[in-house]
């Protein structure tokens, strides 16, 4: 049982299912359709949805391609990560919306018969016997009910029902800045690529998204409710400042309805798992928008756990907690190495910017972020210890049904 449709419950459901794993994956809303989520789909996961053979599928799918990153001060402009010189096919970050991409994993699951998607499934507790989690309840339009597994998989985001039910709390590492997501109209003759637009006092990232520019305008940790007393054009203002060619369009942000707020985490638990339970993806780490690799992060997790997990649940029984323990150890050097990584730039870049317009953005402040170059694409589009997809597709699955292990049911002798 996976609770969470995000981007790690969803690919880890999928290649549960494609190995021949019965698996639940519970979704706590109706649909996938919430906006300003993370949407950018980095090289590492192109080459898995490549590996499951999504790959031209994905790429039919409405989207922008980005071959550059930039940042933008005052008086001049300073390149982060080229990822057109990356080895391999996929040299960008794609921008898909979320729901677009949640929508293509799990169809894909469907294709499985082991496979379930239980949509408005809201989980409200664990089950426990002992010390073992053996499932969740969860409530629905129908009720209340119970969902007993051989394996509880956490993947319900920052804010995770079940973390918090099985009593796991993750370390903070503090983060300097919330982000206000908003849209303005794209014109023609506008710039044609991702950046961030660095000033005394501001920080915005324009991503070029077709017909529109999605922007994130970063504010001081909890300074929004001041911002919003100031009114609206305390926001108009400085984003018209920095981004010209946006002064005759920021009117159309009648008010802070246009605008949602994303509180910025950064965290991480320190054991990702207890017996029956293995939490991933932003449940196991809250990552800063810094760089865009939080979906990417959370498809790895779900990659190294598949690859570890489906063959001991294809074999039957319980899974071992020390082979959950071999997940966290497989997955915590990248994450650790990206926060690090995040917290360098907040420091370093975020946090000076934030403490007031006297103190303007200079080229050699950004120089000593150690980020650029063949290093800093390599990151970026790769990040640490790269996943990919390891176990096979099962055959004749539909022929073969008693090959299949059923993770949302342990056997009997087990639960009772």
């Amino acid at each position: 049982m996976i609770a969470g449709g995000g981007p790690a419950g969803a690919v880890l459901a999928l290649l549960l299912a494609r190995s021949g794993v019965r698996v639940t994956l519970l979704e706590k809303h109706a649909d996938f359709l919430r906006d300003f989520r993370g949407d950018t789909i980095h090289p590492s996961t192109l080459q898995v949805l490549d590996e499951l053979g999504l790959a031209e599928e994905f790429h039919r799918l409405p989207h922008r391609k980005a071959y550059r990153m930039t940042v933008r001060t005052d008086d001049a402009e300073i390149p982060v990560a080229d990822l057109s010189r990356l080895k391999g096919p996929y040299r960008y970050i794609a921008f898909v919306p979320q729901w677009d991409f949640l929508d293509l994993v799990t169809s894909a699951a469907a294709r499985y018969p082991g496979f379930e998607l239980v949509m408005n499934a809201e989980v409200t507790g664990v089950i426990r016997e002992g010390n073992a989690v053996r499932g969740v309840r969860y409530r629905d339009p129908d009720g209340e009910h119970e969902l007993r597994a051989a394996l509880t998989v956490a993947a319900d985001g920052r804010r995770s029902d079940v973390r918090r039910a099985a009593g796991l709390v993750p370390a903070e590492y503090g983060a300097p800045m919330d982000v206000l997501w908003f849209r303005l109209p794209r014109e023609p003759s506008d710039p044609d690529e991702t950046f961030l637009r660095a000033s005394a006092g501001h920080l915005v990232v324009s991503i070029d998204r077709g017909t529109y520019w999605q922007l994130a305008y970063v504010i001081p940790k909890g300074g929004f409710d001041a911002l919003r007393e100031r009114g609206v054009d305390a926001l108009r203002r400085p984003v018209a400042a920095m981004l010209p060619h946006l002064s005759g369009r920021v009117g159309l942000i009648e008010g802070f309805d246009d605008v949602s707020m994303l509180s910025v985490a950064l965290n991480r638990l320190r054991r990702w798992h207890r017996p029956g339970l293995l939490v991933i993806g932003d449940a196991a780490h809250a990552m800063s928008p810094i760089f865009g690799v939080g979906i990417n992060l959370a498809v790895q997790d779900a990659v190294a756990a598949a690859n570890l997990l489906a063959g001991p649940l294809l074999a039957g029984g319980e899974v071992p907690e020390s082979l959950l323990a071999r997940v966290q150890r497989r997955r915590t050097p990248p994450t650790a190495v990206t926060q690090f990584a995040q917290r360098l730039v907040q420091n370093r870049l975020i946090r000076p910017v934030l403490s007031g317009p006297a103190r303007p953005v200079r080229v050699p402040a950004l120089a000593r972020i150690p980020l650029a170059g063949a290093a800093a694409r390599r990151f970026i589009g790769l990040g640490v210890l790269p996943e990919h997809v390891r176990i096979p597709a099962a055959s004749h699955q539909e022929e073969r049904p008693s090959q299949s292990v059923d993770i949302t049911a342990s056997p009997p002798d087990r639960l009772q």
